[in-house]
């Protein structure tokens, strides 16, 4: 510990099981809660630490690098003032740290555009008089129990006090079934009882009642509340923040015994708002005019599923959307060149790749498949290319240029066992990519590559295996 200059003690803090030290530095958890300005405790007690020892540094830690009203906490005059290393919810779920999630959106909708905005959030009276009306909580609550018929902890996040008692009424009296709530007021009994009864940690017997399935909060159960077993989010409040957006969805990423995927259930709008949470919007707060464009997801008509912008149809039922109709003229001035066939080409450092098999929509499930590659080539940015190994000509030609540029394996015969050796390390890495742009075209192109060295050939015992059941004799 020391004695900085106002005479307190600060004790050296540690994570129970992980410590954190390191030579003149302060490693900070949860680094998103250090104000951007201001003499509260986080910088009053950096400030005394760089007193002491000019030296510190500081290292923040943190699942939502961003603020309500700033934007991003990393700036050149900030604190936090570089990302030294990321790694983003995609990578994550990929490499099995994560639970998928799947989202839908809820059928009745309120109407957010009435809201007003106060310090950059929705005004809370006006949010909890929205969703507080007896049909938006009536329908809510009957579609959260028809689609979490089969699983087993959702935990609701509402607009208010008010709002969670009527939820948790509706629960009780029409579907039966009990719901807990939780709130900044609830006694610390009562509170640890109901988590821990919803945790499913309390065996029959221990407590007076079974185990909890639905549990409603307000404001309380956001950062720092782990429950692996939770396999249903329910936001029925709105949030212009999307840290909080992030945090309540954050709440089904962990993961649980037989857990397959967490649903989330959004009757705020929010990702529609803020977009899919792999590719949240953050607008910086010296943005000219202070909005952005339109956020990278939708909602399908048919089945309420809410996807990325840039489906053509929706991945869950097959909808066929409509193209978009462009505008008659942007808000601002565009970047794109004024004369088609006008070319322009970008250099990216590649942060990461990500392989997939990818069967187009709406094919013959015996079309030929292909491996999408996607690029990491910044926070929540991607790059994309599809690689034909399963055609013929050209296309099939293309395909074992690209793979003998990166390996020394033989070129496969499917997109699946390209994907499999792929995910072995059997492909050089790849550092940067050169993409080209054509005015008029509808999409980019990846033209180039540096490549690292490619790695020795994979041993026979680390080659990915074939399932023989898949094989048609």
């Amino acid at each position: 510990h020391y004695e900085p200059a106002g005479g307190s003690v600060v004790f050296n803090l540690q994570v129970s099981g992980h410590p954190s030290y390191f030579a003149h530095g302060i490693l900070v958890h949860n680094c998103h809660l250090i104000p951007e300005d201001g003499e509260g405790m986080y910088r009053q007690f950096l400030a005394d630490a760089k007193t002491i020892n000019p030296r510190v540094r500081v290292i923040g830690l943190t699942a939502t690098p961003f603020r309500l009203k700033s934007g991003m906490i990393c700036g050149p005059e900030n604190i936090l003032n570089r990302v030294c290393f990321e790694v983003g919810v995609r990578e994550l779920i990929r490499d099995g740290f994560l639970c998928p999630l799947v989202t839908k959106a809820g059928i009745n909708k309120a109407d957010f555009d009435r809201l007003h905005v106060r310090a950059g959030e929705f005004v809370a009276d006006e949010v909890e008089q929205l969703m507080d009306s007896d049909q938006l909580v009536e329908a809510a609550c009957g579609e959260i129990v028809a689609y979490t018929q089969d699983r087993h902890a959702c935990l609701i996040f509402a607009s208010g006090v008010r709002h969670a008692q009527h939820i948790q009424r509706v629960f009780q009296k029409t579907h039966g079934v009990e719901c807990g709530f939780v709130c900044g007021e609830t006694p610390t009994a009562e509170r640890d009882e109901l988590l821990a009864r919803f945790r499913g940690q309390a065996p029959d017997g221990l407590f007076e009642r079974a185990p909890l399935k639905y549990l409603v909060n307000v404001n309380v159960l956001t950062t720092g509340f782990d429950a692996p077993n939770i396999d249903c989010v329910a936001m029925m409040r709105p949030t212009m923040s999307p840290g909080l957006f992030y945090q309540m969805v954050g709440r089904g990423f962990r993961l649980h015994r037989g857990k397959a995927n967490c649903l989330v259930l959004d009757f705020g709008g929010n990702v529609l708002r803020h977009g899919p949470v792999d590719q949240i919007r953050v607008e910086q707060r010296d943005r000219p005019g202070g909005k952005g464009g339109d956020a990278p997801a939708k909602e399908c008509p048919e089945c309420h599923a809410v996807i990325a912008a840039g489906y053509a149809h929706c991945p869950d039922c097959g909808y066929e959307f409509p193209r978009p109709e462009r505008a008659n003229h942007d808000a601002q001035a565009s970047t794109e060149s004024v004369l088609s066939g006008q070319v322009s080409e970008s250099v990216y450092t590649v942060r990461d790749v990500l392989y997939s098999v990818h069967v187009k929509q709406g094919a013959d499930e015996n079309a030929p498949k292909t491996m999408r590659v996607d690029y990491k080539v910044g926070f929540y940015q991607f790059k994309s290319e599809w690689v034909c190994f399963e055609h013929s000509g050209y296309a099939r030609w293309k395909a074992e240029m690209w793979w003998r540029a990166r390996s020394f394996d033989p070129v496969p015969a499917t997109a699946e066992e390209a994907v499999a050796l792929a995910n072995c390390g059997a492909l050089a890495h790849t550092k940067s990519i050169t993409v080209r742009s054509v005015a008029g075209e509808r999409f980019d192109r990846i033209v180039d590559y540096e490549l690292g060295e490619k790695p020795e050939p994979l041993p026979l015992d680390e080659r990915p295996t074939t399932d023989l059941s898949d094989i048609p004799f």
